[in-house]
């Protein structure tokens, strides 16, 4: 994806990415029947902690970042979520995030090897911000969505039910705040549900773009995309309507894995 040829380092790499890197440990949690074209060992990201081979979002034999298949087909979240919006979104969008990362970091290290023009490295480590965390950010949201009862849909169970009545006073309370936290992002950006890990609380938080406003070491639980092409072809507009019919997609059971392995660290 990158017209420089080069191998990055992968502990360089995954540093890089800054808060987006600490969130691929989540995605060990995660069941994705599709492999990857370029194969190699999983990801060892934090003693303990690794991805699984078939849901490779860095491919370390190649030293690239690679775009991750989705965990069923485009038309599988209709009616709440258009298979077209799902094509494009993940074919394009997101295949742009893991190009644009690729690039930024091969222009790194070009500027390291004195064949770049090294006062862009402040534009470059920008890109590696912006389009790292937009790949680890979708990466996890497809996994955060099911269809519609095939594991999507429903409350939550178990301590991550538990944990967001005690945060948040009840279910239809938290609820309520996430679509409002969503909803009312500023631009393109996300509505999360993550866990602050000195206190181990749940919070909401907005996040605009794919990086800005992320509390330093949040471990995330849940996320819903609400930049425009998220849902732009089915909604227009009516973002409130897209964060409204999410609900109905939300996969609990992978989010509760996601929450385990953020209170036990």
């Amino acid at each position: 994806m990158n017209d420089s040829p080069r191998t990055v380092d992968r502990r360089e790499a995954l540093s890089a990415i800054g808060l987006a890197a600490a969130a691929i440990p989540a995605l060990a949690v995660a069941q994705q029947p599709a492999p990857q074209p370029a194969k190699g060992p999983p990801i060892a990201v934090i003693p303990g902690n690794t991805a699984p081979a078939e849901l490779k979002v860095f491919d370390e034999a190649s030293g690239q970042f690679v775009l991750p298949a989705l965990p069923y087909a485009f038309d599988s979240l209709e009616p709440h979520i258009d298979a077209k919006t799902m094509e494009i979104h993940h074919d394009k969008h997101h295949a742009a995030y893991v190009a644009g990362l690729n690039k930024a970091l091969g222009e790194l290290a070009r500027i390291r090897a004195a064949a770049g023009d090294s006062s862009l490295v402040k534009y470059w480590a920008n890109q590696v911000s912006f389009h790292g965390a937009g790949h680890i950010n979708h990466s996890l949201f497809w996994q955060m969505m099911a269809p519609p009862g095939k594991g999507g849909g429903g409350p939550p169970r178990g301590a991550l039910a538990d944990a967001i009545n005690k945060a948040f006073g009840s279910y239809e309370q938290f609820m309520a705040q996430f679509k409002t936290t969503a909803t009312s992002v500023e631009g393109g950006g996300w509505g999360w549900l993550v866990v602050e890990p000195w206190s181990r609380q749940l919070l909401l938080i907005q996040g605009e773009k794919q990086q800005d406003l992320m509390v330093t070491g949040c471990l995330p639980v849940l996320g819903i995309d609400v930049w425009e092409h998220a849902y732009y072809l089915k909604y227009q507009n009516k973002r409130a309507d897209y964060v409204n019919a999410f609900p109905n997609l939300i996969n609990w059971e992978f989010c509760g894995k996601l929450y385990d392995r953020a209170v036990a660290r």
